[in-house]
């Protein structure tokens, strides 16, 4: 048992990092590359702890950088092993370029991101920059509010990217230090059951040094078929990501959704949220519901593919709408803001964003009850409003 992991009653209590570890052990990772970044470098201390007493019988393969990182778990993947990789922030930036050719063979990399502000200035603490700078790389991307949606998640992004009409790859993103450092009751999936709900990996096409063949080559005129059939693969990805939750609600009792009602049932202003400040948002909610609010949530699991028809039925009977964007595209405003807005356009009903909590600043109950006070007076005004968190602004 790792030095971050406790036992209460029949779970296990767990930070965000060694739930990811748990995962990518549950699901029988044969290859990790890896480097240290904070704060996800306790991820890959915890497999290599487990490799040194045997407890995890795959490949640890410390690397020079995040780019090499990425670059062997292209190769690992491409031979037709099971790869798992982590980072964060400046890490993930440095992945970028392998990213889309990681996407682009097809290949079912599950990968561990523990979302930390970009410098400069250096900040270690959370916001989503990293991880939605990656939005347009081919990536199937879930959200985390809890570490116990972290565990269950890695896990099940290899059934879903190793589907035949998947093939892709799968970033499973936490907040980092909000969940990678803070400990969680888990239920730990049994493996035997594990081993039933996710087979061997067996892919039809992969590099043999004894049968030669090119991966990824030279195109022109038929660049736009394969990324085509990556679009494609996205499509087909939202079917399969449903069939893969509920056969995991069937067999561990936990349903998920791509995107999760919180007390939308009557709501006439709802919110937006992706992550951990999620948490937050539905304790200022269930407050202003007890006092006759009529304002609900919905909680953003899948990113990308973005689950549009669910989206908009969710929010099919609200009047007013505020997405909470932890993040910020200087010169726009929140990334996820023109989304949700571009999908609501036939309604005309006021959409707000309000940007909080970059670089880790701390949002309260009390900043999300301001905002559904203001939301509700766009109600009558008819127009959404750019509000920042005034922590951005403090000095």
């Amino acid at each position: 048992m790792t030095q971050n992991t406790s036992k209460r009653g029949n779970k296990l209590v767990l930070d965000g990092n060694v739930a990811a570890a748990w995962g990518a052990r549950l699901a029988r990772a044969q290859v990790v590359p890896n480097f240290p970044v904070t704060p996800q470098t306790e991820i890959i201390e915890t497999l290599a702890e487990w490799k040194a007493k045997n407890l995890w019988k795959g490949e640890f393969l410390p690397m020079e950088s995040e780019h090499s990182v990425m670059s062997a778990a292209v190769a690992s993947s491409a031979s037709g092993a099971r790869t798992f990789t982590a980072t964060s922030s400046q890490g993930l930036l440095l992945m970028h370029e392998i990213l889309y050719v990681a996407s682009g063979m097809r290949l079912p990399i599950v990968m561990a991101n523990v979302s930390r502000a970009l410098s400069s200035p250096i900040n270690i603490w959370c916001d989503h920059n990293d991880i939605l700078d990656q939005r347009d790389s081919g990536w199937m991307i879930f959200f985390c509010e809890n570490n116990q949606e972290v565990i269950d998640h890695v896990i099940q992004g290899f059934k879903i990217g190793e589907n035949i009409n998947v093939l892709l790859p799968t970033i499973v993103n936490m907040d980092g230090f909000t969940s990678s450092y803070t400990r969680e009751p888990i239920e730990l999936p049994d493996q035997k059951k594990v081993n039933s709900f996710l087979p061997k990996f067996n892919p039809k096409v992969r590099l043999d040094p004894k049968k030669p063949m090119a991966l990824g080559a030279a195109v022109i005129k038929e660049y736009s078929y394969f990324r085509s059939q990556i679009r494609k693969a996205h499509k087909n990805a939202l079917g399969v990501i449903k069939d893969v939750h509920n056969e995991w609600n069937s067999k561990f009792k936990r349903d998920y959704k791509l995107a999760e009602p919180f007390m939308m049932s009557g709501a006439k202003v709802a919110l937006v949220t992706m992550g951990s400040n999620t948490t937050i948002a539905k304790a200022a909610i269930k407050k202003l519901r007890s006092k006759g609010k009529k304002v609900g949530l919905v909680k953003l699991r899948l990113f990308r593919p973005f689950p549009e028809s669910e989206i908009k039925k969710l929010l099919s009977s609200a009047e007013a709408v505020c997405v909470v964007d932890q993040n910020i595209s200087p010169g726009s405003g929140g990334i996820v803001y023109p989304e949700i807005k571009s999908l609501l356009c036939d309604r005309r009903i006021p959409v707000s964003n309000y940007i909080a909590g970059i670089g880790g600043a701390y949002v309260t109950e009390n900043d999300f009850e301001g905002v559904i006070d203001e939301t509700f007076k766009s109600i009558k005004t008819k127009k959404g409003k750019i509000w920042w968190h005034d922590r951005f602004l403090r000095r």
